[in-house]
């Protein structure tokens, strides 16, 4: 039993609250079994209350900044010093290499802890003779760790279920998807784009970014193609509507532009295949503890990830890396969008479907919502292209809408057809000869006026 107790001791719970602090999928899998009984000394206690407390109101590891504000407000200096002490010690184990088996062990200690306080619960009751209560304590003492809650009890939960909403979406900037998506993406999906190469994946991803942000929402976006200062400047396009070549000439209408958003972006690059979704997990793990809790993450793209695991065959590698990523939206109980290349024969084609995924079709049964985008050579002349449904979990698929898409201005707008800029860009996309022509003839007219006949 000294054993058990050592093994448990001061170190043993520094390393728990070191994983409290910085795992937050343990913190998730432990915090409802966890008590504050289970700690030895006041510190350890007051620091495990602090973070349950915290963690129950925010869903979110608490940062060193927050807990330094709730120890800045005890007022016995003896409790708080023990409390920087402890907490210091904590803090210094976070990349402790047993921090793994500890995150094993803590059922185990809470089990133990339990029985240990019951024991001694039960020698203060042998000496009044109350047996019967005795029993009840051990009988309790041996549920320590049961999962508490076991799901969603679906008779009597009608109310709950009539009452809660069931999805809390994040908006894409366009009506027609949202509708279609009813509302957007929600916390644990993954959207994904669609397109070949050269097509806008990118694009329509820092679309999706911008418009978040603009919003007031946190982003995080993680490029592993283009280095994290050129995706800034494509954002700057975007948000400003200022050309990107020309960006320069208006630095003060981009900054104008950037002070006006109210949300925050946060780009993260890494070079191709060197980030798997372990990586992102880190990173996002970091940001946190920095203060940073995303409404969004973007990953473009996944194509071009590492897989945690080795496969034969590079489809089974791509799928696999699909299914990660879906479980990190899960894990962090956020909405996920990233893209997927095409193959080659689809840059012909006005609607690029199912069959015109890269290698693994396990990718779109693995995400929720998958959108694919074309554009032909005409199209791209003329600002125009496509965007069709593939696969749409929260509703109808299988339906195409017309868009404008700039990408020198980072412009995209999705249309429904009937709309008048549906019909405006699915009249270009028809008469794209006719609309090319125009378009050279007025560009010569614009050139011969400046005086350069």
């Amino acid at each position: 039993m000294s054993e058990t107790l050592v093994q448990y001791g001061t170190s043993f719970q520094s390393k728990i609250i070191a994983s409290l602090l910085t795992d937050i999928k343990f913190t998730k899998q432990i915090i409802d079994i966890l008590e504050v009984s289970y700690f030895d000394s006041d510190s350890n206690k007051f620091l495990i209350k602090s973070i349950k407390e915290y963690f129950l109101k925010y869903k979110t590891n608490p940062t060193m900044e927050a807990l330094k504000v709730v120890i800045d407000e005890i007022e016995n200096d003896v409790l708080k010093s023990g409390v920087v002490d402890f907490l210091r010690q904590a803090w210094s184990h976070r990349e402790s290499p047993d921090l793994e088996f500890v995150r094993e062990k803590t059922l185990e200690f809470c089990k133990n802890q339990v029985i240990k306080n019951a024991i001694m619960e039960s020698v203060e009751l042998l000496d009044s003779q109350k047996y019967d209560e005795i029993k009840g304590v051990m009988d309790s003492a041996m549920t320590a760790g049961v999962e508490r809650d076991i799901g969603h009890e679906y008779i009597t939960g009608f109310e709950e279920r009539m009452t809660q909403q069931t999805r809390e979406t994040l908006p894409t900037k366009w009506d027609s998807i949202n509708e279609l998506m009813d509302g957007g993406l929600a916390g644990g999906e993954l959207g994904v784009i669609v397109a070949p190469a050269g097509i806008g994946k990118s694009w329509t991803l820092q679309a999706l970014g911008a418009h978040a942000v603009k919003e007031g929402k946190t982003v995080v976006h993680y490029t592993l193609e283009l280095n994290a200062q050129y995706v800034g400047l494509r954002y700057d396009t975007i948000v400003s509507g200022q050309p990107t070549g020309n960006l320069q000439y208006y630095k003060e209408d981009v900054l104008k532009a950037i002070n006006k958003l109210k949300g925050e972006l946060v780009i993260k690059y890494y070079p191709t295949r060197t980030a798997s979704v372990n990586s992102l997990t880190a990173h996002l793990q970091q940001c946190e503890l920095q203060g940073i809790k995303p409404d969004l993450i973007i990953v473009d793209y996944a194509d071009i990830m590492k897989s945690t695991q080795h496969f034969n065959e590079k489809r089974h590698q791509l799928g696999h890396i699909y299914e990660e990523l879906r479980g990190m939206a899960g894990e962090f109980d956020i909405p996920v969008w990233t893209a997927s290349q095409a193959n080659r024969s689809s840059l012909e084609e006005d609607v690029i479907g199912a069959d015109k995924v890269s290698e693994d079709y396990s990718k779109v049964m693995t995400a929720d919502f998958v959108m694919s985008m074309s554009r032909k050579v005409e199209d791209k002349i003329a600002n125009t292209g496509r965007f069709h449904v593939i696969k749409n979990r929260f509703g109808p698929d299988g339906i195409t809408f017309p868009a404008t898409i700039n990408t020198n201005t980072g412009y995209i707008m999705i249309y429904e057809s009937s709309t008048q800029g549906g019909k405006e860009a699915q009249g270009k996309m028809n008469n794209a000869d006719e609309y090319i022509r125009k378009t050279l003839a007025q560009k010569k007219k614009d050139f011969d006026s400046d005086g350069f006949e």
